[in-house]
């Protein structure tokens, strides 16, 4: 049997163990830089218990296929962070449409994007978190999870930081915070919100993460990303936290991290389009 390591090297938008098989299959996906099914059809795939992204100020959801609620982030571990271009959840404070690549699904911006300053907007002096697919700009929406695990491990690239050989199969939260990006030095800095070795009770914590945003809208879902759609589930486990308002961050603070941090990130990954059928959800119970 190959090892945890060797099965696990790449996986990014993978955010929990369901078996060794599906995560392999999902880490190979996101080496390929996460190009999937945007835009597929057919019936609902069935059998799988329930998915994300999801509009969040929409509690309804018939997916019995219930798993227990992790633990809060503050007793578990940091082993990741990442962040898509534009906000794969949607509520009310981020609800524009975003058009993806080629008329694809392209997740959602936040509102206050529309309502910039010129100075917000003013162009950056470099490229930002450039990639093949594009860099990012003023005015952008970005999606930033924050993974955790129930392992005794440290914070770093992939999924394979979440796990160790003594915990293969651990229990993960994704606490989410979207953001709209603003060339402003009085805006949030990313760095801020990263990680730097801190260690609370114990565990490996973010400087931080936003707590004013609105309280966390939690439910139970899946892997996101743009491999996975309505006909293709994702078999993984998540417990997710979901701020329900926007914050600005400066795009010159996201622009350093993307060029040095313990997780290797060095451009936004892309989105998968949102889960409306209530077959494929699981209740949000308030």
């Amino acid at each position: 049997m190959k090892s945890i390591q060797g099965r696990y090297v790449g996986l990014i938008a993978a955010l929990c163990l369901f078996s060794a098989s599906a995560v392999a299959e999902e880490s190979k996906h996101e080496q390929d830089h996460g190009h999937g099914e945007h835009g597929a059809s057919g019936p609902a795939c069935t059998g799988f218990g329930p998915q994300t992204p999801r509009d969040i100020d929409s509690p309804k959801g018939e997916n019995k296929r219930v798993f227990t609620m992790a633990p809060d982030y503050k007793e578990m571990n940091l082993c990741n962070i990442h962040f898509h271009k534009n906000a794969e959840h949607k509520a009310k404070d981020y609800s524009i449409h975003a058009e993806g690549e080629h008329g694809a699904d392209g997740g959602y911006q936040c509102n206050i994007s529309k309502e910039l300053s010129k100075a917000e907007l003013a162009v950056t002096a470099k490229p930002v978190c450039k990639s093949e697919h594009g860099e990012l700009k003023p005015g952008d929406t970005i999606e930033v999870h924050w993974v955790h695990s129930s392992c005794d491990v440290k914070p770093g690239k992939g999924l394979e930081s979440c796990s160790s050989a003594a915990c293969a199969n651990p229990e993960l939260r994704v606490e989410s915070q979207v953001f709209t990006l603003v060339n402003d030095p009085k805006a949030l800095d990313f760095n801020t919100l990263s990680y730097d070795g801190k260690v609370v009770n114990g565990f490996h914590q973010a400087n931080a993460i936003p707590g004013n945003t609105g309280k966390p809208v939690q439910f139970l879902g899946s892997t996101t990303g743009p491999k996975w759609s309505d006909q293709t589930c994702s078999p993984m486990q998540v417990t997710w936290s979901v701020r329900p308002q926007c914050a600005k961050v400066d795009i010159n603070s996201v622009a350093k991290w993307c060029e040095k941090n313990v997780f290797e990130e060095d451009h936004a990954h892309g989105v998968r389009k949102l889960v409306d059928n209530p077959k494929l959800l699981s209740e949000i119970k308030k």
